[in-house]
């Protein structure tokens, strides 16, 4: 009986001694995490107090102007590092030719809505693209400008729209829609352009052609905060048709397109 006693009391004991080490472990461990998410805490806010952009993601809208039209985009980022954030790039643009130009239609002396001579098509893109944004030089203190460099590659979705134009047949008076092209192939007589026919005439008869596209430009955030993105981004940008791309009649029909763009972009950083 007295060593079964004995026996129970030291088991207990040495029970007793593990959960107490066990304990003084996990409390040691516990602390040396404390310890450590700490010290990267306050690295964060001693870098952001320095003018580097620490943040885990960013939402970026923008809208752009570029030497062959104009668009709007949207932007996820990623944070990497301090200074390498991946890019998710998405844009919708309206492309146009370097000759195109408006005039206003005119018959009988009545002004009529402008047109654009010899337009055959309107070119839509919706772009998709993955990148990454480096870090070039920080803000330096919050009031000052982050300059980054990015860069991308992805593909182009392009939505060739025909160009309808409004026509009057000055004998029978009758109204209708034609292209440039029809009107060059019809050799009938009397019929004047009044107009352009709009923006939602034409869809019925869209034509889908895919390309890829790269871009590289430079960023400049001057935004006050760094959990806000308020920056002027300066670029260029290339696409590649798989076939040609008619926008005006009897020029040359491209499949590489080549521009310099500029574009305003506000958003936010988590």
């Amino acid at each position: 009986m007295k060593q079964l006693f004995l026996t129970v009391l030291v088991s207990a004991l040495a029970l007793s001694l593990f959960a107490q080490n066990s304990d003084s472990t996990n409390m040691v461990s516990r602390r040396n995490r404390q310890n450590s998410k700490r010290d990267r805490m306050n690295n964060l806010l001693r870098m952001e107090e320095e003018g580097d952009l620490i943040f885990n993601k960013h939402n970026i809208f923008g809208i752009r102007l570029a030497s062959d039209g104009y668009g709007i985009n949207f932007e996820k980022g990623k944070f990497k590092s301090p200074r390498r954030t991946l890019l998710f790039q998405f844009e919708l643009n309206e492309k146009k030719d370097p000759k195109e130009h408006h005039i206003s239609a005119t018959s009988d002396g009545i002004n009529f809505s402008s047109v654009v001579p010899y337009k055959l098509n309107n070119l839509y893109e919706f772009k998709m693209a993955i990148g990454e944004e480096r870090l070039l030089g920080g803000k330096g203190n919050r009031n000052g400008v982050a300059v980054t460099y990015l860069y991308s590659l992805g593909a182009t979705v392009g939505m060739l729209k025909p160009y309808y134009l409004d026509v009057q047949n000055q004998i029978t008076g009758a109204s209708f829609r034609k292209t440039y092209d029809q009107m060059v192939s019809d050799t009938s007589s009397g019929d004047v352009i009044t107009g352009a026919s709009g923006f939602t005439v034409g869809w019925g008869n869209l034509t889908i052609k895919p390309a890829v596209n790269a871009r590289q430009a430079m960023r400049f955030d001057y935004g006050r905060l760094n959990q806000s993105v308020a920056a002027i981004e300066v670029g260029l940008t290339e696409e590649f048709y798989f076939s040609k791309i008619p926008l005006v009649y009897l020029v040359n029909q491209r499949r590489f397109f080549f521009n310099a763009y500029v574009a305003i972009l506000f958003g936010n950083r988590k």
